[in-house]
């Protein structure tokens, strides 16, 4: 019998598919000649017109919706195979000041994605998660989380039958997003004069890139109740700024309310039930009510004594050798 490619006619959805990480997956996806056809999910039709004009792939199609739009949600969840959930409020600030309006887009949207996707039997189902739903300091952090919980304890309610599994991706600065860290550098670069919030602040950092190639990854071998974290390196903002704008000077304004100073992408409530998985950590459900395969329990353990955190000597990387993470 011949081999079939986990990639065979597969259907793959994508909320915020016109969003950094949706767009740069997409792209990935589109390589992958096996996949049947892709459907990018968001509410800004400015973003899918421009993404038409950009992407030709005629298995693409789009969907303007809400993810706040439980039925809109089930229409387009027709036939599908895959979601990928990637649509978030996530500008802290806005955040603070619209609080009801991250927690129906982040937690209530979150749980209507789960709803359309087991009422449709989906087969696959990820979260794209953040550093920040790690004791979190903010109200986005903590929508996030909520997200989080909500996506694995949602294994429980697939029954005997049904076939719909849910895992999160969880991790930090993404190089080159929209709002990002690098673009503020690059719009402050023509003033001569680069502001950080602290002298020490740590981050840790992955390329666009290495996150799609991650999430593909993990797509053929999840299982249900994991939560996924790259292996990522960190750096200091001050060599993020000496790296990228070496002429500027750098202008301290101090930590802005729900800033961290580091991050952590590990708790220690989850380092007992972490295990290395190559490119990537897993962090096993701790409450499981669900049947499945345990296929990561015999991995190799987290190191104990170590937090995953952006300040730890085991990941932070020194100035001299931060193109290798940006790779310039």
């Amino acid at each position: 019998m011949a081999h079939t490619s986990f990639w065979e006619g597969k259907r793959i959805l994508v909320t915020g598919g016109t969003g950094t990480f949706g767009r740069a997956f997409i792209k990935r996806l589109i390589s992958i000649s096996e996949i049947e056809r892709i459907v990018v999910f968001s509410r800004d039709e400015f973003k899918q017109n421009e993404m038409r004009h950009e992407i030709k792939d005629p298995r693409v199609d789009y969907f303007i919706g809400d993810v706040r739009d439980l039925a809109r949600l089930e229409r387009a969840f027709n036939g599908i195979d895959i979601v990928v959930h990637a649509a978030a409020l996530k500008q802290v600030p806005a955040l603070e000041y619209n609080p009801l309006e991250a927690v129906k887009t982040n937690i209530i949207g979150t749980q209507n994605v789960i709803d359309a996707a087991l009422g449709r039997d989906v087969g696959n189902v990820i979260l794209i998660s953040s550093d920040k739903a790690v004791y979190p300091v903010n109200l986005y952090g903590a929508t996030k989380l909520t997200a989080e919980r909500l996506v694995i304890a949602s294994n429980a309610y697939r029954g005997k039958k049904g076939k719909t599994k849910f895992s999160v991706v969880r991790y930090g600065n993404v190089i080159g997003s929209r709002g990002s860290f690098v673009e503020l550098i690059e719009k402050q670069k023509p003033s001569g004069i680069i502001t950080i919030t602290h002298e020490h602040m740590t981050r840790f950092w992955i390329h666009i890139d290495d996150v799609t190639k991650i999430v593909t990854d993990i797509l053929k071998c999840m299982e249900g109740g994991e939560l996924f974290i790259p292996k990522m390196k960190s750096l200091k903002v001050v060599d993020v700024v000496e790296m990228l704008a070496p002429k500027c000077q750098v202008e301290i304004i101090g930590i802005r309310p729900g800033e961290k100073l580091h991050e952590m992408l590990v708790t220690e409530h989850e380092v007992e039930r972490t295990k290395d998985a190559g490119d990537f950590y897993v962090v096993l459900p701790e409450f499981r009510s669900w049947k499945t395969k345990d296929i990561f329990a015999k991995n190799k353990s987290f190191p104990k004594g170590v937090q995953y955190v952006s300040n730890d000597a085991l990941f932070l990387v020194p100035g001299t050798k931060a193109k290798s993470i940006f790779k310039l």
